[in-house]
């Protein structure tokens, strides 16, 4: 690669960055204006037991939510992170409940199989959407099929539980009131920040979603990088079915029914382009915030769920248009 070449990604991995924080300002406005309503309008919205709650509510979709960031970021989409997730908890929950192992295997073993289902789940999808250049939308709703399919054939249709207590324990484990859970997925959105603006893997990531084809004749391996970006989202869905059964004890077959959906939300709200190439796992949490702190203040003020999912989803086609007018400005 040639040094003006490497520069010009540098210069651009810089200019990704500034509009990633002006962007974020504004996402960050609007979270705070949603919680000062909501502070205002209801009682106990800022209790310590109310914030916790936020927090461990929002954990497995910003889990899911890093992962979609690196799909979308390429111009792909993954409608198969919830299926996968369910696939994943109930591979994790047979390995967990095996007999003849000690409790520090037994929840080793789980992780493993669990990161790996998903893990292979992300490969299949970036190999057979960048192989063939099939459109991530199609390849992934089939996914979403098989491994929902899969979970239901691996577990009988019938929800796993019984889990080591040790086990059950780290998914209500707090620290100084924050969620140990919560504090994973923090983890994983500092990792995330790292490797897209911190590693030329990153900005070429941000290049594919730009121009495939100018990276390709630049000579890098897009295909390559594609698989990649699906395999991160498989891993946070094998990480995030983990958190899930660490959550709720169990391990069901129906789990993460729509969870892709809210993942896509918080990248988008985030202000992560569906068009690929701009956006930011920073904007990505704030995104899962919002949708966090609106679900919880809905139901504080007392709204049905059909208000709440109505107003969600008003809330994301806004977040939408404004995405087409920060393209518009950007191409200006």
């Amino acid at each position: 690669m040639s040094s003006a070449h490497e520069a010009n990604i540098a210069a651009r991995g810089k200019s990704f960055s500034l509009k990633a924080i002006l962007n974020n300002a504004g996402i960050g406005l609007a979270l705070l204006l949603v919680i000062a309503f909501f502070s205002v309008t209801t009682e106990h919205f800022l209790s310590s037991n109310n914030i916790t709650n936020i927090l461990t509510q929002i954990t497995i979709n910003l889990i899911l939510a890093v992962g979609m960031t690196f799909v979308i970021l390429i111009g792909g989409i993954d409608l198969s992170v919830g299926s996968v997730m369910a696939f994943a908890a109930v591979v994790a929950g047979k390995a967990i409940t095996l007999p003849g192992l000690g409790v520090t295997e037994l929840i080793l073993l789980a992780c493993l199989a669990g990161v790996l289902a998903g893990l292979v789940c992300g490969i299949l999808n970036g190999v057979l959407s960048a192989y063939w250049s099939l459109p991530s939308f199609i390849i992934t709703l089939g996914m979403l099929n098989i491994a929902r399919g899969a979970a239901l054939q691996i577990s009988g249709a019938q929800t796993i539980y019984s889990f080591p207590f040790v086990f059950e324990e780290f998914g209500s484990k707090l620290i100084y009131g924050v969620p140990v859970v919560f504090l994973l997925a923090l983890l994983l959105v500092l990792i995330a920040w790292f490797v897209l603006n911190r590693t030329v893997f990153g900005r070429l990531i941000y290049g594919i979603g730009n121009n495939e084809e100018a990276v390709r004749l630049a000579g890098h391996p897009v295909f390559w990088y594609k698989v990649a970006a699906f395999t991160i989202c498989g891993l946070t869905a094998g990480i995030a079915a983990i958190v899930y059964m660490a959550r709720l004890s169990i391990a069901s077959p129906i789990a993460g029914i729509g969870f892709e959906l809210n993942a896509i939300a918080a990248v988008i709200i985030g202000g992560t382009s569906l068009s690929g190439g701009r956006g930011s796992v920073i904007g990505t949490l704030l995104g899962a915030f919002i949708i966090g702190v609106l679900a919880n203040g809905l139901i504080l003020i007392g709204l049905s769920d059909f208000m709440r999912q109505m107003i969600t989803g008003v809330v994301i086609i806004i977040a939408v248009i404004l995405d087409h007018y920060r393209a518009r400005l950007s191409a200006s």
